[in-house]
């Protein structure tokens, strides 16, 4: 009886699940009845070889059988559709990543910016006047006879360091963009989706929550370094495979021209390979440093976005630069 009262209560407090179970099966008011029937005459099915039935029968098998194979199924879904609408929604927040092309760098805009900034690099020192004090006869208004002939300048120097440059530019951000695949395959999708954040927008979204200014200058700066680590990741893999095969070149020229010092040359290209990798290194780590806590400050003291992008630049520039000035200086290293 206690069931009986159960389900007469859910039909009575849930109308939904009444007009959903009761009006297509009318199997529920068939077993009610019946359960009713039985406790009216106060047996039960388990004790009528005891008691008997009171001269009374009814159809339990049949009762039995059409609950169990027409209203089951049935209470389930009815019940489902109950606990569906009073549950609670839980929200799982989604890690949206987009992966950049894997040759992006050899873009059309991207390998024109690459190619004007490393042509502009080694190219403008040559427009830089050079006078001296021979040029001049002791009067600063007279010019020296040869004065308008021209000075020879090598362009060639400065179209190898050029192409050297692009293609040293071209291998890190493709080296990132393989980089950014395997931490898409090999860690975490939270963890990869910060290494993959984008930084600008992500300080302004944190501005916008109106964070105290330290708390904010934090959050900004750990976001970058996340966001700058792969960059920096693949320039060090770059400058040491540069460094690794300079290092091979040269053991192989002298192997074939002084065969007598090989061992000295290798001990001695090994030593310059290590600390050449070490300074590597140390330029690579101040650079991370140097940029996060840029972006932090540029983000609280300039702009969000804007400040966040100029202070990871000026300290992505200036940090290999201070600690090679710090180390040579201080601590008389030469990286």
């Amino acid at each position: 009886m206690s069931g009986i009262a159960i389900l007469v209560d859910l039909l009575r407090k849930n109308p939904c699940f009444s007009s959903q179970a009761l009006h297509s099966h009318g199997s529920l008011s068939a077993a009610i009845a019946s359960s009713a029937a039985v406790a009216a005459t106060g047996t039960t099915l388990a004790s009528r070889f005891l008691f008997g039935d009171g001269g009374k029968s009814f159809a339990f098998a049949d009762v039995g059988a059409e609950w169990s194979a027409d209203y089951i199924p049935n209470l389930r879904s009815a019940s489902d559709s109950i606990f569906r609408s009073d549950s609670i929604q839980y929200s799982t927040k989604v890690y949206p990543i987009e992966l950049k092309p894997l040759f992006s760098a050899f873009g059309l805009r991207s390998l024109a910016m690459t190619s004007l900034r490393s042509f502009l690099m080694f190219y403008l020192p040559l427009l830089e006047p050079k006078a001296s004090i021979d040029d001049f006869d002791g009067d600063d208004d007279v010019f020296p006879s040869d004065a308008s002939e021209e000075r020879h300048v090598d362009l060639v120097v400065p179209l190898k360091k050029s192409v050297k440059q692009i293609i040293r530019e071209t291998s890190v951000v493709t080296t990132r963009r393989i980089l950014e695949r395997l931490a898409v395959h090999y860690v975490s999708q939270r963890m990869a989706w910060k290494l993959l954040k984008d930084v600008p927008r992500s300080a302004r979204r944190k501005a916008e929550r109106g964070m105290p200014k330290f708390v904010y200058f934090y959050s900004v700066s750990k976001t970058t370094f996340r966001g700058h680590l792969l960059g920096v990741a693949a320039s060090w893999l770059v400058q040491v495979g540069i460094e690794i095969y300079r290092c091979i070149s040269t053991l192989t020229k002298r192997k074939n021209d002084v065969p007598t010092d090989e061992e000295v040359d290798t001990a001695e290209q090994i030593h310059l390979l290590g600390k050449r990798v070490s300074g590597a290194t140390v330029r690579c780590g101040a650079s991370l440093i140097f940029a996060s806590v840029g972006a932090g400050l540029g983000a609280a003291l300039i702009h969000p976005s804007m400040g966040q992008w100029i202070g990871c630049a000026v300290g992505d520039l200036a940090g290999p630069i201070v600690i090679t000035i710090c180390l040579e200086k201080v601590f008389q290293l030469d990286l």
